[in-house]
């Protein structure tokens, strides 16, 4: 059994009494002031908040977690980190659940111009098979930026490598689980 604790918190994110349905777009149309990270899975399984937690104290990133969910898994979280001043928000979507189908396919498209990649086609084939979207929001007033980048990162690679997936960070571009950079954004 984990030591690592998920909190349930209220006060953010959609009710219990909200579908999943719709959450997506609206989560998704804060003005673009922040920078968003996705991790786009291909496994279906759904990654337990406290096994997150537990990869992110052994980085050296004693964060606390907030998580709520239904009963396919965790729906959206909150990351807490001392010296921050505000918590990264995450967001779970499952592609046959949450209505994300059209947003995967226009991610796939994006990808499909970009020929000067010799990844495009890999990435594109990746995005249409997705099973689950993890989106992060980067806090745009967090006191440590470097603290801040180094969660979002550790996230980002443990999801990823856990989903069968490859994560995109908005502006820069699309990389492997490991971190490797298969597509540079311009």
């Amino acid at each position: 059994m984990s030591p690592y604790k998920t909190i349930v918190a209220t006060g953010f994110g959609p009710t219990d009494d909200v579908s999943r349905v719709g959450r997506f777009r609206r989560r998704q149309s804060h003005p673009r002031l922040t920078m968003w990270y996705r991790i786009f899975g291909r496994s279906p399984d759904n990654v337990p908040p406290a096994a997150l937690a537990e990869h992110l104290h052994a980085a050296g990133l004693p964060v606390e977690p907030h998580f709520k969910g239904d009963d396919l898994g965790w729906t959206v979280g909150e990351l807490r980190l001392p010296g921050l001043n505000t918590p990264v928000l995450l967001d779970r979507f499952l592609a046959r659940e949450d209505d994300i189908r059209d947003d995967l396919n226009a991610y796939a498209a994006l990808l499909e111009t970009c020929d000067y990649s010799p990844n495009h086609a890999q990435l594109m084939e990746h995005v249409a098979l997705t099973h689950q979207l993890v989106t992060l929001r980067k806090p745009v007033d967090a006191v440590d930026e470097v603290a801040l980048e180094k969660l979002l990162l550790e996230v980002c690679r443990f999801l990823a490598a856990r989903t069968a997936g490859v994560y995109q960070i908005d502006g820069r571009g699309w990389f492997a689980a490991d971190g490797t950079l298969l597509l540079q954004e311009y």
